[in-house]
């Protein structure tokens, strides 16, 4: 699992070529990365064990955006559960959709369409498919252990992803809540780029704090696509390496048994 993280974000290091704005044209990067040596942990663990495929006659829809950690923490959980559904991606400018099912812009959402059942919250709906016995055994993933070094560990890489990954997010188009034109600038408007925070960028909504102009954001987004990436790669993977003496097994990051944990972390 190490290993595939680091594989997917060469991939879209490698990959990020077609992202179009007005005045700015990015050209693909090519940078290569020092090779990574990472062992599990010497400890004895308990591979995770799947359970029997579950088929429900009216499946379960969840409605996500590729990019988004929160609706990847649901789709690790229902794969983990074994529980066959179907991914509904939504554009990132897409509105309504959302709207109509919740009452406002958010992802991940959790339809049981027989139940005429929708929810929203990652945390909210893998605790829902854990604990009915119709989502297959429950209490198949265990409870956060509440870890505060990896929680530092994520804290110490969010400004270097952010960096690395938002401008390759819509730089590629390959993602489908950015195929489109419209869902990439949804995006840039509203995700600011280290070193500017929220406020900074958005604006609060107020003619003192309009935010940033969006010429400006497309601007700084083009020049973070076009700067080198391979010093970036470097530190993340040195920063990689701090986090494999961290996690507790090859099949699980922390003691206990397979749990939030691994969902938060995998999922970022």
């Amino acid at each position: 699992m190490k290993v595939s993280l680091s594989a997917l974000l060469l991939l879209a290091v490698g990959s990020a070529s077609a992202f179009v704005a007005p005045s700015a044209s990015f050209s693909r990067p090519v940078a290569v990365a020092p090779a990574m040596s990472m062992s599990a942990a010497p400890v004895e663990a308990t591979p995770f064990a799947k359970g029997e495929r579950v088929v429900m006659d009216d499946l379960p829809v969840v409605y996500v955006y590729d990019h988004c950690p929160f609706c990847v923490r649901v789709r690790i959980a229902l794969g983990v559960k074994n529980i066959k559904h179907t991914v509904q991606f939504m554009a990132n400018d897409d509105v309504p959709t959302p709207t109509k099912l919740v009452g406002k812009k958010i992802a991940p959402i959790f339809e049981i369409p027989s139940d005429n059942f929708v929810m929203s919250e990652s945390l909210d709906i893998i605790a829902k498919i854990d604990s009915e016995d119709r989502f297959g055994p429950t209490g198949a993933i265990l409870p956060a252990t509440g870890r505060s070094d990896i929680k530092a560990w994520q804290k110490s890489v969010q400004e270097l992803l952010r960096t690395l990954q938002r401008p390759r997010y819509v730089a590629t188009g390959l993602l489908p809540e950015f195929q489109q034109l419209d869902g990439r600038h949804a995006f840039i408007k509203n995700h600011q780029l280290p070193p500017y925070e929220k406020k900074e960028w958005k604006g609060d909504g107020t003619d003192e704090n309009p935010g940033m102009p969006m010429d400006e954001k497309l601007a700084l987004y083009a020049e973070a696509m076009a700067r080198d990436p391979t010093p970036m790669i470097e530190d993340l993977n040195a920063k990689l390496i701090e986090l494999d003496d961290l996690v507790y097994s090859e099949h699980h990051c922390s003691e206990g048994g397979f749990s939030l944990d691994d969902i938060d972390l995998w999922a970022r």
